[in-house]
């Protein structure tokens, strides 16, 4: 892996970590891994980071098979092996009923529903009190302007959410990592991700807000900037 790109992202999680008290002492943190650069990237900082971070933790990589065709798991092993990590994958039927019976022309939700459902029931029978998710700063940023702009209303996800009916924490520790150094770290570390396979990916509400955005950012620059901070003062620092 390369060192340079991974400690910095190391910094970024370890500064989300302390600010948002995502960590504590004994935690058991399953890691979501779909094959994307996100949750690799998520995989390796956490990792890395439980070697020296004060209050010891054990990560647990959990891979989702969603049931798309091809989909190989393949690469997320030779990682989790790298890593000195055991790879936990659970079969799901997600791709049948969302595309198969349902039929979805707009699938996003009922997909994420489906798959959050399936990846607590997995963190819980592993015996994970918390789950991490690979939600970056790009991610924080796109969220907040589909929640203004499509429902009206100035909301984000939360860097750390405990939910109450499947007694599980979901924390967020890349929301200060930019999409571009997480791609850099993977790009320059040889890490390979997943293929995506999803039959809507490109396609989505969120994919055409990220090239809204790109183009507002290359007229006005700094505005992603301008709108993380936003969200950091006007949503998450009020929930500390």
């Amino acid at each position: 892996m390369d060192g340079k790109t991974l400690q910095k992202l190391m910094s970024y999680t370890r500064r989300a970590a302390d600010k948002y008290n995502m960590i504590a002492e004994g935690d058991r943190i399953a890691v979501g891994v779909s094959g994307g650069k996100d949750s690799l990237a998520l995989l390796c900082s956490l990792a890395k980071l439980s070697a020296f971070y004060p209050k010891k933790f054990e990560v647990v990589p959990i891979n989702l098979r969603m049931g798309f065709p091809g989909e190989d798991d393949g690469n997320i092993a030779a990682l989790c092996c790298e890593l000195g990590l055991e790879l936990h994958s659970f079969p799901s039927d997600v791709y049948t009923v969302v595309f198969d019976i349902r039929k979805e022309k707009h699938p996003c939700s009922l997909c994420a529903n489906m798959r959050r459902g399936a990846l607590h029931a997995a963190a819980k029978s592993l015996g994970c009190g918390k789950i991490a998710l690979g939600h970056h700063y790009d991610d924080a940023i796109e969220t907040a302007v589909m929640n203004l702009f499509i429902e009206g209303r100035f909301d984000c996800f939360s860097p750390v959410t405990y939910l109450d009916r499947s007694d599980i924490t979901v924390i967020r520790p890349l929301i200060y990592a930019p999409e571009s150094e997480i791609a850099r770290f993977i790009r320059l570390s040889g890490i390979t991700p997943a293929k995506k396979l999803c039959p809507a990916d490109g396609n989505t509400r969120r994919e055409d807000t990220k090239r809204r955005l790109a183009e507002l950012e290359h007229t006005d620059r700094g505005v992603k900037r301008r709108i993380f901070g936003a969200v950091e003062r006007g949503i998450w620092e009020k929930k500390i």
